[in-house]
């Protein structure tokens, strides 16, 4: 029996009548009932809607937090168990196949956009089409499945998607890019020294900040490039440091 997780650390929006039938909908679609629907409804609840209510509520960003690993250790497993590849080749596979892009291209097809909770100012900003905003809300959806039902299900739910990915990467239909490895691979070989990433600044109110992150080679800097989470901007200032090496001749 999967335990009950304390009240302490589900601040969700208490879901009304028609909330419950919204989830009620999702959680059929993806073939899970959950006990606790209040952490399903925290997944789905952004850092703009919390920051707008008046009620004490919390956001989905704890349980992003959880959902990341979870998804990792999953994939990780399922690679190491289906895929006869070196433990670099594997790394990449993952990298990729748990991307923003790639969580977010599930989350289109999982319409994951109509259940998320925006605060005004989001909404306007069409926040329910960002990248970013959709993969975080799928690795906070995994933790909710994770803490109300255990790792049987959530392992269930994760490959009923996940295998597609991995399959769209090693057939080579995969354009998710995992620059930081790349870099990663570059100066390791080089240099034996691994990349070091600095948050140069943050711009933007709350729920719709921009991080602008540099990367240093050694002595040599590039950067800042920006992104909506400091994931995000990592790897763009990482791809830019390989288009100026001369690694990869990618437009801007």
């Amino acid at each position: 029996m999967i335990p009950a997780v304390s009240d302490s650390l589900i601040k969700a929006p208490h879901p009304d009548k028609e909330r419950l039938e919204e989830l009620s909908a999702f959680s059929r679609s993806v073939d899970v009932t959950f006990h606790d629907m209040r952490l399903l409804n925290l997944a789905f609840t952004h850092t703009s809607w919390a920051n707008e209510s008046f009620r004490h509520v919390d956001n989905n960003e704890r349980l992003e937090f959880l959902g990341d690993s979870v998804l990792g250790m999953i994939t990780a497993s399922y690679l190491f168990r289906t895929v006869s590849l070196p433990e670099g080749e594997l790394s990449k596979i993952l990298a990729s196949v748990v991307s923003e892009d790639s969580l977010s291209e599930v989350a289109l097809k999982l319409n994951i956009s109509k259940y998320l909770l925006l605060g005004h100012g989001e909404e306007q900003l069409g926040g329910r089409n960002k990248k970013a905003i959709l993969a975080d809300a799928m690795e906070a959806i995994i933790a909710a499945i994770y803490l109300d039902q255990g790792l049987e299900a959530t392992e269930k739910y994760v490959l009923s998607w996940m295998e597609e990915q991995v399959k769209s990467f090693l057939e080579g239909r995969n354009d998710n890019k995992d620059y930081k490895s790349m870099l990663q691979i570059y100066l390791q070989k080089r240099k034996n020294k691994c990349p070091e990433y600095m948050v140069d600044h943050i711009e933007g109110p709350q729920h719709d900040q921009k991080f602008y992150v540099k990367v240093f080679l050694g002595n040599r800097c590039y950067g800042p490039a920006e992104g909506h989470n400091k994931k995000s901007a990592e790897q763009n200032v990482a791809r830019l440091a390989l288009r100026e090496l001369g690694l990869i001749d990618e437009k801007a």
